[in-house]
Order: structure tokens, then C-alpha cells, then sequence
């Protein structure tokens, strides 16, 4: 094992990127100008470690991969970091749980959620006085909501799920879902949709052919690994928003995104185009939204403030790109993506029918009600699709019925 023997960084091991973020801001605070290094599963942390001990490790006990314990575990095992401080936040809080990690020597174990202000009164302790010492012009500002929603933009775990979506799956949970209830609950729901196809195409199994729908994925992944999946989305902190303004215009944009999608289906079923792929694209045409909202909730649950005003200029400028960085951090096929872009613009590229298809499907929700839909009919992307006008006026607008 090699290490560095200059012990310069505070490392922040976490699941959930929201805490991850605000445990980094908290070490910043102590000590202005530390260097801290934020990774978000065991393994990482461990390759960390060999790199260079940290000053101290700040462990999430529920880590992804390799556990706090496990990791804790395994840094023992190593003379470099036999005595690394290493504080670890567990949902574990038994008696049988803390006495088997009490032989790992670490400096505190804490319980979720953690108090803050008890947080913070230890790490001041354990924190070296010399650690990130800086001159006041060095120091960070103080977080805005701005800085903070820039961080989460490329490290965010996507949209919340829907209200009925949430509930069905903590009942399921229990013994106590109709399956095809919930069968049809997930085809509405973005979050759902995208995490099944990005664990899907990263899985292997789907050989050469790419997974572009839920119902692909979920033939690829099994039943039960999709549900199991779908269990861990709901337990997942914030899967459901609790603050009304941003629980309600969630709401309102999964309204959106399912009308979008019928919409997309029945265009592309009169045009005899990939329907699935189409229902998809629509439903995930706003999940930059969504994810927005969810980091909104974030930002509220670690003490920071949401003017009303604040929070339509996020939505006006940051939602197009969180869509972009979430489709790209979960690697969603091209194709998909394509399809999910063109419903904004086509751009100056090849693009195919079905992308032309979402581009319409936008042009038909965003007409005003006292324009015929045949209005359109002038519009490059009606051209380029030569449709009948015919068609246009008997498109289902209103249609917000689920799959």
C-alpha cells in the first residue's frame, strides 16, 4: 500500500450527494481552505486511502459497494491508516451494531439523521487547528443557492418519484400491492423509466441491441431485479418532496411529461413509427424539472431559503441543464437522447422520423386553446412529416390517461 506520509484532505464518503455536499461545506466552514474530497461508494474510498491518508475519513455507514464498517474494516488492516480518525454516520444505531464496530476504534458513530451542531462540535475536535489554515481572501464565500444548485447539476440522483408511484412501492414493500396496479403506476413515471433503461444498458445483458423503453428494460433485467430496483428508488432520500410548492408543481410537470408521452404514442402509431420509443422520450423530455426540484428539496432540508421568486429563475435556467447532465451521467442510449432533445429543437443535423415526432408533440401541447391544431400545418416539422391536416385535428391533446 502506497501513501503519502503528509496528511493534507478531509475525505467525505456518502451515499446520498445532497448530504455528501453538505458535510463538504461543514469541513470548509471549520477549517477555510481544506482540501476535501467527496467519493460516493466504499471502494472508491478505499482507493483514496492508498493514494494518500486523509486527515480524516467522515464515513457513511450504508455506503454502496463496501460498507463504513467494511471499510473501516479493511483501513485497519493496513499500518498507514491502522490509526486514521474516522467518524461514521449509520442507520444502525442497535446495541449489537455499535459494539461490533467499537473494535475499529472509531473516533465517533453516529446515528441518521445526525445532529448537526453535535456534528459539528466533533469534527472541530478532530479536524487538525493547521488543516486548510487560509487568509481571508483565500476563504469560499458562504454557499448560495446558486453555487450549491451548480455542484448538484453533475451529481444528483434524478427525479423524485410520483406521488402514487412512491406510495404503491412502499406497500409492495409490505405484502400489500396488486402488481398490475403497479405495473401500470411505473410506465407513468420518469424516474422509474430512466433508472430502469440506464441500469439495464449498463448491465450487459441487453447484448448488442440497446434497451430504449421501460418495458425492454424490465424484460432484461427480470421482474424481480425491477422491483427490487424500484424499492430502492423509494427509500432513497427525497424520492418524495415534502415541501408543498415543490410537491405540487412535481405534480403538475409528471402531468406533463404523461400527456407528452400518450401524445408522442399516438403520433407515432398513425405514422406507423416506434411508438415505445416515442411514449419515452415524452415522458422524459422534463426530467431536468424534476431532478431541479428534487436538489431544490435538498437545498431546503440543509437550511437554505426558497423565495418564490428564486425558485422560478431555477426552473427557468437550470432545468435544461440538469436534463442534459442527468441523460449523460446515467448514459441513456443515443437514440434515446436524440429523440428526447428534438422535442425542444431539431438542430441543423440528421435526425430521424421519430425525432420529428417529438418536436410536433411539443408544437401541439404549447398551442394556444383557441388555435386549431391545423394552424400548424405551415410548421417545417409538419412538412418534413407531410402529414395529413386531417391528422392534426384529430390529435388527442387532452389525452392524460396512463399507459
Amino acid at each position: 500500500m502506497s501513501i503519502a506520509s503528509h496528511v493534507s484532505f478531509v475525505l467525505v464518503a456518502y451515499n446520498e450527494p445532497w448530504r455528501t455536499d453538505q458535510l463538504c461545506q461543514l469541513v470548509r466552514e471549520l477549517r477555510p481552505g481544506a482540501r476535501v474530497l467527496p467519493v460516493n461508494d466504499g471502494q472508491a474510498a478505499l482507493t483514496a486511502c492508498k493514494r494518500q491518508v486523509p486527515s480524516l475519513l467522515i464515513a457513511d455507514g450504508e455506503l454502496d459497494g463496501l460498507g463504513g464498517v467494511e471499510l473501516l474494516r479493511e483501513l485497519r488492516r493496513h499500518p498507514p491508516t491502522q490509526r486514521l480518525p474516522c467518524v461514521l454516520i449509520s442507520e444502525r444505531t442497535d446495541a449489537l451494531s455499535v459494539r461490533a464496530a467499537l473494535p475499529l476504534a472509531p473516533a465517533a458513530y453516529l446515528g441518521k439523521p445526525c445532529d448537526l451542531d453535535d456534528l459539528r462540535r466533533r469534527l472541530d475536535k478532530l479536524l487538525p487547528r493547521s488543516a486548510g489554515r487560509a487568509s481571508r481572501a483565500q476563504r469560499e464565500p458562504v454557499d448560495t443557492l446558486d453555487s450549491f444548485l451548480e455542484r448538484m447539476r453533475q451529481n444528483n440522483r434524478g427525479a423524485p418519484l410520483l406521488e402514487a408511484v412512491h406510495a404503491a412501492s412502499l406497500l409492495l414493500q409490505a405484502g400489500d400491492q396488486d402488481l398490475d396496479e403497479l405495473d401500470g403506476l411505473l410506465a407513468c413515471d420518469p424516474q422509474v423509466t430512466a433508472w430502469l433503461i440506464s441500469v439495464a444498458n449498463g448491465s450487459g445483458a441487453h447484448r448488442n441491441t440497446p434497451c430504449l423503453t421501460l418495458s425492454q428494460a424490465r424484460q432484461c433485467l427480470g421482474s424481480k431485479r425491477s422491483l427490487n430496483l424500484v424499492a430502492e428508488l423509494a427509500l432513497q432520500h427525497n424520492a418524495r418532496l415534502v415541501e408543498p410548492r415543490l410537491a405540487e408543481q412535481a405534480g403538475r410537470l409528471g402531468e406533463q411529461a404523461l400527456q407528452a408521452a400518450n401524445l408522442a404514442r399516438w403520433l407515432a402509431c398513425q405514422l406507423k413509427l416506434d411508438a415505445g420509443l416515442c411514449y419515452t422520450a415524452g415522458l422524459l423530455q422534463n426530467i431536468g424539472e424534476l431532478a431541479l426540484l428534487r436538489s431544490l428539496q435538498d437545498w431546503l432540508d440543509g437550511g437554505g431559503e426558497l423565495p418564490e421568486a428564486a425558485l422560478r429563475r431555477a426552473l427557468r435556467e437550470r432545468a435544461a441543464g440538469y436534463g442534459s447532465a442527468l441523460r449523460t451521467q446515467w448514459r441513456l442510449p443515443l437514440g434515446l437522447r436524440q429523440v428526447i432533445s428534438a422535442y425542444y429543437t431539431l438542430g441543423a443535423g440528421a435526425f430521424s422520423r421519430e425525432a420529428l415526432v417529438l418536436n410536433l408533440t411539443r408544437l401541439l401541447i404549447e398551442l394556444p386553446a383557441d388555435a386549431a391544431p391545423a394552424s400548424l400545418a405551415g410548421e417545417r416539422t409538419v412538412r418534413l412529416l407531410r402529414l395529413d391536416p386531417d391528422l392534426l385535428s384529430r390529435a388527442p391533446l387532452g389525452r392524460t390517461a396512463a399507459h
